[in-house]
């Protein structure tokens, strides 16, 4: 895969560098900014970003800012962002206005080295990998409503399941129903919740926030909130 990294710290960059190589990856390029960026993307052509949130010259949101530059010139591109912290103000735009894959992780992920090889390439398939703690901070300011109280136990156990990141074929296997009886549930759900229909499976990340949002935790098998963008054929 090729693969285009921003990140202002020397050690860090490097690191990356090494790792996604020795994991039989090409690094395009290996940018300490984000001043070229764009530029850099056009004529490397990479199939996935990796961008730290905090870059010069201010060491605040150049980051997450590119990213959200990236996604609106280049819409197809996977990006993955890297953060110290989660930067509210950019953060939910990013996750939920764009169509491409994307990846929001803290730092401290990078550390587990298989871990992290595996949500670059679940994000470069097209999956939308959360860092846990990222949701978590994002969800503190939403204001709390009703639309769960309007879901049958059944549709809660179906949408807890599809915040672990479960396709609609896995869902029906824990459940020992029918990938048919899922879709309807899942059809029904994402009415309640007043979620619209699209077609790139942004529903099924929205539905998680949501789950998350009143008390749902994420997988405790992967430490994180991993949301698949779905088959095709699975309601989205």
């Amino acid at each position: 895969m090729r693969i285009l990294i921003c990140e202002d710290s020397t050690l860090l960059r490097e690191g990356l560098v090494r790792v996604l190589e020795d994991a039989g990856h090409t690094v395009v390029a290996a940018l300490p900014d984000a001043r070229n960026l764009v530029e850099r993307v056009s004529t490397t052509v990479p199939e996935l970003c990796i961008l730290d949130v905090r870059l010069p010259p201010t060491f605040t949101d150049e980051g997450i800012r590119a990213a959200l530059d990236l996604r609106t010139q280049h819409p197809a591109l996977p990006v993955l962002v890297l953060s110290q912290y989660v930067e509210e103000r950019y953060a939910s735009d990013l996750i939920t206005g764009q169509n491409a894959a994307l990846g929001y992780l803290l730092k401290d992920r990078v550390a587990d080295v298989r871990d992290f090889l595996e949500s670059v390439d679940r994000i470069a398939a097209g999956a939308t990998v959360l860092d846990p703690e990222v949701v978590a901070q994002l969800l503190t300011r939403r204001s709390r409503d009703d639309r769960m109280a309007r879901l049958t136990d059944r549709e809660r156990s179906v949408l807890a399941l599809i915040a672990e990141g479960k396709s609609n074929h896995a869902i029906a296997a824990t459940l020992f129903v029918s990938e048919a009886s899922v879709e309807k549930h899942i059809t029904s759900l994402f009415q309640k919740l007043g979620l619209e229909q699209d077609d790139h499976g942004n529903r099924r990340v929205l539905a998680a926030l949501v789950h998350l949002e009143h008390g749902g935790l994420p997988s405790a098998d992967t430490g994180r909130t991993d949301i698949p963008t779905p088959p095709n054929g699975a309601v989205r």
